[in-house]
């Protein structure tokens, strides 16, 4: 496990950081690949063709830097004393609560920007942005972040050299 008192130069921080958001994203782009594929291939085989290549890389870059700006906050640490299930369903809930803000405030500014007017653009959220699909999403997003949660729970617990080295080193017979 990390020293708590070892101090780190700015480098060493950098590099946590940045593998830190590198995995966030890697993880997200992988399940929100998973499902704009088969959106994809569901709408194609109704003749319906889409082009969102990159739609996965986008919302994993900005909901990995959403869940990397929320625990530089420190209010997530509520219950990490508790069984694992607490802190991990708590997260899920506060994380999932500050992506619907994000989210919320994108299609705010958006439908701002294509009506020209504060009016117009609660009127596009509230009539074009939520949907079933936005519904979809958030369930998605919910149930990505369950698994997500779990596994960063555990490294933190076990120490994350010991958890790192559990997946990519050999262990002995």
């Amino acid at each position: 496990m990390e020293m708590p008192n070892e101090k780190k130069t700015f480098k060493q921080k950098l590099f946590h950081e940045l593998s830190e958001y590198g995995i966030n994203v890697i993880y997200l782009t992988l399940f929100f690949g998973v499902f704009a594929l088969a959106r994809r291939l569901t709408l194609a085989h109704y003749g319906i063709y889409i082009d969102d290549y990159f739609i996965a890389l986008v919302k994993a870059l900005v909901i990995g830097k959403v869940i990397m700006i929320t625990a530089f906050l420190n209010i997530s640490k509520k219950f990490e004393n508790k069984p694992l299930l607490i802190p991990v369903f708590y997260k899920v809930f506060f994380f999932v609560l500050f992506v619907v803000a994000f989210d919320v405030v994108e299609g705010f500014i958006k439908g701002w920007i294509h009506s020209g007017s504060v009016p117009g653009g609660v009127e596009q959220l509230i009539h074009h942005h939520f949907s079933k699909m936005w519904l979809g999403g958030l369930l998605m997003v919910t149930f990505a972040f369950i698994p997500f949660f779990m596994l960063k729970e555990l490294s933190r617990i076990m120490g994350h050299e010991k958890f790192r080295d559990l997946f990519l080193r050999n262990r002995q017979a």
